[in-house]
């Protein structure tokens, strides 16, 4: 689905058809101030821009549950959400976000339950909890039942609800348009809009706008072994470097505990919840050794820690589907879980098992291994959503550019997400950038009387050159090969080779742990190798319409470009702390890295000290 035409100027452009982007967009529509708009005749001009279908966003493969302090099980408190949000995240969460998430929870997942989410229901007929790593009650003390879950299919839920409710509102969507370009000012101080590449004709298009939000998900493609979707490639945050922005905390990148061997496809935190335990080669259940608490429910840092620990150690297992391979997985043991409850809590974990293993879970053990699942850092925003550098000590608002979702950075999971949270902070932090931007919009409507002729000019020159400019470089790119291809020996450089190149570069270098030598080595393959090389990719097939590989070399610049950050942010951070692990610095050192990374895109990194509301810095344990 395509614009049949585009406005002149839009109130605002969402970039990004998930969670975020759609809580995002309802949170505008649905704002008091769009209703006085409407009441003076004006209907607000919105565009969501997604290079998928929205219904094909990866939200949809968010499995295990959303957190909230519903008060249903356990009488849990959001305060101790608070607390181990904090926690979970080793102390690099700001507080003022962290406390905004965990006290709106409840409202975001009963607002998603009236807005059509079926959550799975107890037999009281209430919203249905269940245990997630690192949640608990009292302070640190038992765990506690908070995640909201609809089977092990919640994100699927999420989705498709909000999708309808967008529909429902009329909202006008560019399906499968690539935006390649972020368009600011000339002083970066405003947003004037982005360029978009329209995949069914081969056009790129100039949406000028008012407002613009990206909510592009995450860059799970920066490493081989991924849970992540092949789409989610990190274009949010290359295209806030490559117009001169920052990245928040870019070093910081979660690796799920139990990714099924050899394929990184999640296996979610609810088959632990439910009763799963991870062995070793001995079978042991090795967990107890390093969390004697929370055991295989400690946070996801400290579970892929200890795993990678016991295949380092020599006691890891070979995937049964290579024998003689490498032992580097461990053991996923649900055969201690009732099977009919198995397949009625936990249905996608059974059929991937059984699907993509040849195994039966009820019966046999499952091999697994960590895989990459989530970035921590990303655009730094506001609790509003604002885009802002840091500059001089202080933040500096880039008027009208918003980010939502795991491509911005709240900094409500700090070095390390509980899981649970990535859902909530999509939904609640996305409605709260909407209506953020229905006040700007409130302010100063495309249509309203006080619209000023000078400042649109100046945003639809800024895009226009930005458009002018990409629209050149397409003609090379679509030039084909530099040299003819040859029958026997075909020209085969192209961006799907590159991506997995740069997938086993950054998985040697920066896969739960690493030191200076590893992303040395990762940094000298990205800047003498895969870089020039993405750079003179071109595609081999001269058309532009429905043309897939257009979008893969931009995809591979916008990865390379984003590794280089998280490594250069990476090997700036002289500590451990969350999913960091440096072996050459093993300890956290609160006294010189309680601070946010920002790197920009020539390799500076300044730091923002962490917002500590009410709770110091305290030794972290599970």
């Amino acid at each position: 689905m395509s614009p049949k035409q585009l406005e002149d100027m839009y109130d605002a452009v969402v970039v990004g058809a998930g969670a975020a982007g759609l809580s995002a967009t309802l949170g505008l529509l649905n704002s008091p101030e769009m209703e006085d708009l409407r009441a003076q005749g004006l209907e607000p001009k919105v565009l969501v821009v997604s290079k998928l279908q929205p219904l094909r966003s990866h939200t949809g493969s968010a499995e295990g549950g959303i957190a909230a302090s519903l008060g249903n099980v356990d009488d849990d408190d959001w305060h101790w959400h608070y607390y181990d949000t904090v926690k979970g995240g080793d102390w690099l969460v700001d507080q003022d976000a962290a406390l905004l998430l965990a006290q709106h929870a409840p409202e975001t997942v009963i607002n998603l339950e009236r807005q059509g989410v079926a959550f799975s229901r107890t037999d009281e007929g209430r919203i249905a909890q269940r245990r997630f790593g690192g949640h608990t009650k009292n302070f640190g003390g038992e765990p506690a039942k908070r995640a909201a879950y609809a089977a092990d299919r919640v994100g699927h839920q999420i989705l498709h609800t909000l999708w309808q409710q967008c529909v429902a509102a009329g909202v006008e969507f560019a399906e499968e348009w690539y935006v390649t370009d972020l368009a600011l000012t000339d002083d970066r101080s405003r947003v004037a809009g982005v360029v978009a590449y329209d995949t069914h004709t081969g056009k790129t298009h100039a949406v000028r706008a008012h407002n613009v939000l990206l909510a592009t998900g995450g860059a799970g493609r920066l490493f081989h072994t991924t849970s992540n979707s092949w789409d989610l490639t990190g274009d949010g945050m290359a295209l806030a470097l490559a117009a001169g922005l920052q990245l928040e905390d870019a070093e910081f990148v979660q690796f799920h505990p139990t990714g099924l061997a050899h394929t990184g496809i999640l296996l979610s935190e609810a088959s632990r919840a439910e009763g799963g335990i991870l062995r070793n080669a001995d079978g042991e259940a090795f967990m107890a050794r390093y969390a004697p608490e929370h055991k295989d429910l400690a946070a996801r840092d400290v579970v892929s820690r200890s795993i990678m620990a016991e295949i380092d150690a020599g006691r890891g297992v070979a995937d049964p589907k290579d024998p003689d391979g490498p032992k580097d997985c461990v053991w996923l043991d649900l055969t201690g879980v009732d099977e009919a409850h198995m397949l009625a809590v936990l249905p996608q974990v059974v059929e991937t098992v059984k699907q993509y293993a040849n195994l039966d879970p009820a019966k046999d053990w499952v091999p697994i291994k960590p895989t990459a699942h989530y970035t921590m850092g990303g655009i730094p925003v506001t609790t509003e959503g604002e885009v802002y550098q840091w500059a001089d000590g202080a933040r500096h608002i880039v008027a009208g550019l918003f980010a939502a979702g795991e491509c911005s950075c709240v900094s409500v999971h700090g070095a390390n997400r509980l899981g649970g949270n990535s859902l909530l902070d999509a939904c609640l932090f996305g409605t709260r950038a909407g209506s953020s931007m229905a006040k700007r919009i409130a302010d100063d409507p495309v249509d309203g009387p006080m619209a000023d002729p000078d400042i649109d000019g100046t945003l639809e020159q800024a895009v226009d050159a930005v458009e002018s400019t990409r629209q050149a470089e397409l003609q090379p790119l679509l030039a084909g090969p530099a040299e003819p291809q040859d029958e026997v020996a075909p020209h085969d450089d192209n961006p799907y080779a590159l991506m997995a190149e740069l997938g086993g570069v950054m998985e040697r270098a920066a896969a739960v742990r690493c030191d200076a030598a590893s992303l040395a080595e990762a940094m000298a393959a990205l800047r003498d190798d895969l870089s020039p090389r993405a750079q003179a990719l071109t595609a081999h097939e001269k058309t532009a319409a429905f043309n897939q590989e257009v979008t893969a070399i931009w995809e591979t610049r916008h990865l390379i470009a984003l590794a280089e950050a998280v490594l250069t942010a990476s090997d700036a951070r002289h500590e451990s702390r969350g999913s960091l692990k440096r072996t050459d610095f093993p300890e956290r050192d609160d006294e010189c890295f309680l601070a946010h990374s920002m790197t920009d895109g020539d390799g500076t990194v300044a730091w923002q000290p962490v917002r500590i509301v009410d709770m110091p810095p305290q030794k972290r344990e599970y």
